[in-house]
Formats: structure tokens, sequence, C-alpha cells
């Protein structure tokens, strides 16, 4: 669906807060076909990103690593 949105899952390097959101908004952006959303549209649309955001990041947090500890 989004193919320009990279792996953020890696044991070694956390994906960062910004790569995070910026995944999130390219998501968004994708399902809801706004590249630049009306003014009427703004805030639900930074909502959702926001949203996506927060998904992304407990999503990633909860994630069972492959690694042996």
């Amino acid at each position: 669906m989004c193919r320009s949105i990279k792996q953020l899952r890696n044991a070694e390097i956390p994906a960062t807060d910004e790569e995070i959101r910026a995944a999130a908004l390219q998501f968004v952006r994708k399902v809801s076909g706004y590249r630049k959303p009306s003014k009427s549209n703004q805030e639900a649309f930074d909502r959702a990103v926001e949203e996506v955001a927060e998904a992304t990041q407990k999503l990633l947090g909860n994630l069972a690593s492959r690694t042996p500890s």
C-alpha cells in the first residue's frame, strides 16, 4: 500500500519519533487521498496522524524481539 514507508522495527536502532510521525503522515495521506487537506479537514487529518503515530509507537514497544535475551 505505502511502498515509501520504511520498516521501523529494528532491535539495534530504534525508530525515532520523527520517523514514526513521518510514516504516520504518509499512511494518513494515502488512506485519505489528501497530500494537504482542506482547512475544514485539517483538524481530523492532524488528529489521525497523531493517533496512527501513537499506535505505531505502542506496537513497536510491544513487539517481541527475535534476538535471545
